[in-house]
C-alpha cells in the first residue's frame, strides 16, 4: 500500500483528481484523445481487475497500485465510440460503450432558458432519460448542482461507487450531465456531490420521474411512456368549456386512507380508478382533488412535505399506473385536480436541502428560508433555476398526466414574509413591506403559464388572508388563480354550526357577514381535511345535541353549503358522517353505510351534487352579486335565513330557506319575486335522509300578500335543523310530486313541533 500511494503521488494532477473523485471535468482526463496518429485512451474502472479495448482486440495497461487503464496506440485501430470489455474480481465479464467517448448532448439553448428561469420543460432535459445516440442506446443525466466541486451518478449498476461515472459540468449553468451507454430502464440511481468543503452528499435527483417505494428512497430510470390516452374529447371540452358558469364540487381525497385492502394495504392507481371512479359518479361529484401524491417519505406528512416533485408516489404504482387513473376518471366524466405544494419542502439530507452543500433551492438566511412551525425550508423564489424547477413541476402533471388543475398549497405563506413569525425574525423587502416580491412574481407566472399552455385547467389558492384579487388576472394587478378557497366562511360557518341552538340567535351575522365580500373573489367553500383532524373533531361530531340532532345539523349544513354562492368542496368521509376525526393510516369507517342515519346523509350529498348540476341557479352566477338575492337575513331571533339563487338569464328562480333550531316553524312566510308556484326539490329533513318528514307536500303556490318588500309571499313549512330549495315554476303542475321525498299533513308537523319544543327545553335546562 505504501509503494502505491508513493506511486501515486507522481502521478499528475488531473489524474490524481479522478482516483480522488474531485475532478470537475473528467472527459479532460478520460476517454479518446488524439496526438497525430496516435491515440491514448483511459479508462478509470474501480472495480475491472483486467480490460480490452474491444475494437483494436488490445488490452489496456494498468497504472499500478491505481484503478486506471490505458491503451496507447494506432488512431485507427479506436473509432470515435469504442467499447471496453472488462472482467471483474467475481470473474464476470461486461462490456459497453465508453461514456467519455460521447460528446456533450445537453443544447445550449436549454441551458440559456433555465438560467433564465423561462425553460418551461426543463423535466425534459434534467433528470434520467432514456436516449438512443449515434445509434447507442443508454441514460442521459442531468443535474444542476452549481456550487458542487464533483458530481457522479451512482446506482445499483457501478455499486453506487462516486468514482465511477463522475459528471461533467457546463460552463456558466452549474447544470452536470453525463451520457452512460448500456443502461436500461428499471435501474436505481442518485447523485454523490463533493462540495466545496471537501463533504459527500448522496442526494436524489430532483427531476427524478419515479421512486422507489418507502422507505428506500432512490430514483428509478423510467422508460418512455408508451401509455394510450382516450381522453382528447375531454381535453377539448375542458379549454372549450366556461367553468365559470359550471356546476363545480370537489371531493376531495388522500388515496393512502380513502380505502384499503383487507390486509391494510394501499391499493393501486387502477384499482382505486375503478373503485374512486364509479363512488364519486354515484355521489354525483365533478371532480376529485388528491391530497399530495408528488413523492413523500412520510406518511404522516399527507404529502405535505414532498421530495420528488415530477414522480406519482410508488406506494400505488407506476407513473402509467397513474395515467391510467386520470385516463379512467375523465371517460367517467370526473376532473382530477392535485394537491401541489410549492411553498415549502422537508429538510431530509438526501432531497433537496443544501443540496450542493450550499442553500441551492432555499434561502441561506433561516428568516427568510424555514419555516419553523411545520420544520420545512422555503423556496428561494429569487433564483431563476428553483423557479424554473417549480413551474416545470406544475406543468408536468398538466403535460405528462394531463390532470385539470392544481390546488396550490399555502400560498399565504409565500406570500407575507413574516408568516407565523414574530417581529426580528422576518427581513423587510426592499421598500420595507411584509410582501414577499419574488414569490408573487413566481405565484403570477406559474397562473399565466399554465393557463396559456392549457387552457381550461384550474389553478386554485389555498390562502387564508384578506390579500386582494387572489383570483383576478395578473393583467388587472390580481395573483391570476382561477379560484380562491373560502377560509373565513368556512371558519365562520363551523363556528356558528357547533353553536348549542339555543345560543345561535347571538350569532346570526355569523352566517350573513361573508355576503359581504363573496363576490370579491372567485371562492370555493372548502370543508377539507383540515377541519377534521388536530382534535377538531369529524363534521358530525361537531354538530351539537343528540345523535338526531348532530345528523340533522350536518344535513342542514351541506344544504345550505350548496345552495350557497360558490363551488363546492368536500373530504372523504364528510358525506357520510365519519364519526371519529381522519387517521391517515387506515381505510374510513365504510361499515357506518349500514347504519341508516350514515346512509340517508351520504343520498343528501348524492341528491345535492345532482341537483346542484340539473338548477343552473345553483350554479352559474357563483361570482356575481347578480344570482343571489337576500330574502330574509334579519330574523336571528327564530335563526332563519332566506334567499334566493338566479340562473344566468334570469328566468329560474330558487327560494333557500334554512331553520337553525330544532323547532319546526309551520306557516313561516317568506317573500318571493314572482307569481307562481315553489316546488320543494330538496328537503334536508325528508324520511329518505333519516329526518322527521316535515314537508311542504310537493310545494307551495304564491299568495298576492306583500312580504318582505317583495308582492308575493309563500307559507312554508320550515322543519326542524332543516333546509329547503324550492323550485319556482310560473304555474303549478298538474301534478305536483316532490322531487326528494319530503311530505306530511299539518297533524304531524304540529306533533313535531311540540316533540323539538319539548326537547328544545329539555336541552336549555
Amino acid at each position: 500500500m505504501a509503494s502505491a500511494q508513493g506511486f501515486t503521488s507522481k502521478l499528475p494532477e488531473p489524474l490524481l483528481r479522478i482516483i480522488e473523485a474531485r475532478h470537475y471535468d473528467p472527459f479532460e482526463v478520460l476517454g479518446r484523445h488524439l496526438d497525430g496518429t496516435k491515440a491514448i485512451v483511459r479508462a478509470f474502472l474501480p472495480m475491472a481487475e483486467t480490460a480490452t479495448l474491444v475494437e483494436a482486440k488490445e488490452p489496456f495497461n494498468r497504472i499500478e497500485g491505481t484503478d486506471f487503464f490505458i491503451w496507447e496506440g494506432n488512431a485507427a485501430k479506436v473509432p470515435e465510440r469504442y467499447q471496453i470489455e472488462w472482467q471483474d474480481g467475481a470473474g464476470v465479464t461486461h462490456c459497453a460503450h465508453d461514456p467519455y467517448c460521447f460528446p456533450l448532448q445537453l443544447e445550449d439553448f436549454d441551458l440559456h432558458l433555465f438560467g433564465e428561469g423561462r425553460h418551461w420543460h426543463a423535466y425534459r432535459f434534467l433528470g434520467s432519460h432514456l436516449r438512443t445516440v449515434e445509434g447507442v442506446i443508454g441514460v442521459q443525466f442531468g443535474v444542476w448542482a452549481p456550487n458542487a466541486e464533483r458530481v457522479s451518478v451512482v446506482g445499483d449498476f457501478n455499486g453506487w461507487d462516486g468514482r465511477a461515472h463522475p459528471m461533467r459540468v457546463r460552463s456558466g449553468s452549474g447544470v452536470w450531465e453525463l451520457f452512460i451507454p448500456g443502461l436500461e430502464p428499471g435501474g436505481f440511481y442518485k447523485y454523490e456531490l463533493r462540495d466545496r468543503a471537501t463533504n459527500i452528499h448522496i442526494k436524489i435527483d430532483p427531476y427524478a420521474q419515479a421512486f422507489q417505494e418507502r422507505p428506500q428512497t432512490a430514483g428509478l430510470i423510467c422508460p418512455p411512456s408508451h401509455f394510450e390516452w382516450t381522453d382528447a374529447d375531454w381535453i377539448k371540452a375542458r379549454a372549450e368549456s366556461n367553468w365559470q358558469h359550471q356546476a363545480f364540487s370537489v371531493y376531495e381525497v388522500h388515496l393512502g386512507s380513502w380505502m384499503r385492502d383487507d390486509d391494510g394495504n394501499f391499493l393501486n392507481y387502477r384499482i382505486l380508478a375503478k373503485q374512486l371512479g364509479d363512488y364519486v359518479t354515484e355521489l354525483g361529484f365533478t371532480h376529485i382533488e388528491l391530497l399530495p401524491i408528488t413523492e413523500h417519505p412520510l406518511d404522516a406528512s399527507w404529502g405535505y412535505q414532498c421530495t420528488g416533485y415530477f414522480a406519482p408516489s410508488a406506494r400505488f404504482g407506476t407513473p402509467d399506473d397513474f395515467r391510467f387513473f386520470v385516463d379512467y376518471l375523465h371517460q367517467q366524466g370526473i376532473g382530477i385536480l392535485l394537491d401541489w405544494v410549492p411553498a415549502h419542502f422537508p429538510k431530509d439530507a438526501y432531497a433537496l436541502a443544501r443540496f450542493d452543500g450550499t442553500a441551492l433551492y432555499e434561502h441561506a438566511d433561516p428568516r427568510m428560508g424555514e419555516h419553523k412551525d411545520w420544520g420545512t425550508l422555503i423556496f428561494n423564489f429569487g433564483r431563476n433555476e428553483v423557479k424554473n424547477f417549480l413551474l416545470s413541476s406544475a406543468l408536468y402533471w398538466l403535460d405528462e398526466f394531463h390532470l385539470d388543475g392544481l390546488r396550490v398549497d399555502a400560498v399565504a405563506s409565500m406570500l407575507y414574509l413574516d408568516y407565523s413569525r414574530n417581529a426580528g425574525e422576518w427581513i423587510p423587502n426592499k421598500y420595507g413591506g411584509n410582501e414577499n416580491l419574488e414569490a408573487v412574481d413566481f405565484v403570477r407566472q406559474l397562473n399565466m403559464v399554465t393557463h396559456e399552455q392549457h387552457p381550461g385547467t384550474l389553478m386554485i389558492a389555498e390562502e387564508s388572508t384578506a390579500w386582494p384579487a387572489v383570483s383576478r388576472p395578473t393583467y388587472l394587478g390580481g395573483l391570476g388563480f382561477s379560484m380562491k378557497w373560502n377560509m373565513g366562511w368556512m371558519h365562520d360557518t363551523l363556528s356558528y354550526m357547533q353553536k348549542d341552538p339555543i345560543y345561535r340567535h347571538f350569532h346570526h351575522d355569523l352566517l350573513t357577514f361573508g355576503l359581504l365580500y363573496a363576490f370579491t373573489e372567485n371562492f370555493v367553500l372548502p370543508f377539507s381535511h383540515d377541519e377534521v383532524v388536530h382534535g377538531k373533531k369529524s363534521m358530525l361530531d361537531k354538530m351539537p345535541g343528540d345523535g338526531w340532532q348532530k345528523f340533522a345539523s350536518l344535513r342542514l349544513l351541506y344544504t345550505f353549503m350548496f345552495s350557497y354562492p360558490g363551488k363546492k368542496l368536500l373530504f372523504q368521509g364528510c358525506e357520510f358522517g365519519q364519526g371519529e376525526e381522519w387517521n391517515f393510516a387506515g381505510s374510513l369507517d365504510w361499515e357506518l353505510l349500514e347504519r341508516p342515519q350514515h346512509l340517508g346523509l351520504k343520498t343528501l350529498v348524492s341528491d345535492l351534487n345532482h341537483l346542484h348540476r340539473q338548477l343552473p341557479a345553483l350554479h352559474e352566477v357563483d361570482f356575481e352579486p347578480a344570482g343571489f338575492e337576500w330574502i330574509d337575513c334579519h330574523d336571528s331571533s327564530q335563526s332563519v335565513l332566506s334567499y334566493v339563487r338566479k340562473s344566468k338569464s334570469g328566468d329560474e328562480i330558487v327560494a333557500c330557506a334554512f331553520n337553525f333550531t330544532p323547532v319546526p316553524r309551520n306557516n313561516y312566510r317568506i317573500g318571493v319575486p314572482e307569481a307562481g308556484f315553489y316546488r320543494e326539490a330538496m328537503n334536508s329533513d325528508s324520511e329518505v335522509y333519516g329526518g322527521s318528514n316535515v314537508g311542504n307536500q310537493g310545494g307551495v303556490a304564491s299568495e298576492p300578500v306583500s312580504w318582505m318588500g317583495r308582492p308575493y309571499s309563500i307559507p312554508i313549512a320550515l322543519p326542524p335543523l332543516g333546509g329547503l330549495i324550492m323550485v319556482y315554476t310560473p304555474k303549478k303542475p298538474a301534478s305536483a310530486q316532490l322531487s326528494i321525498k319530503a311530505a306530511a299533513n299539518d297533524e304531524d308537523a304540529a306533533q313535531s313541533e311540540e316533540v323539538a319544543t319539548d326537547a328544545l327545553s329539555d336541552d336549555t335546562a
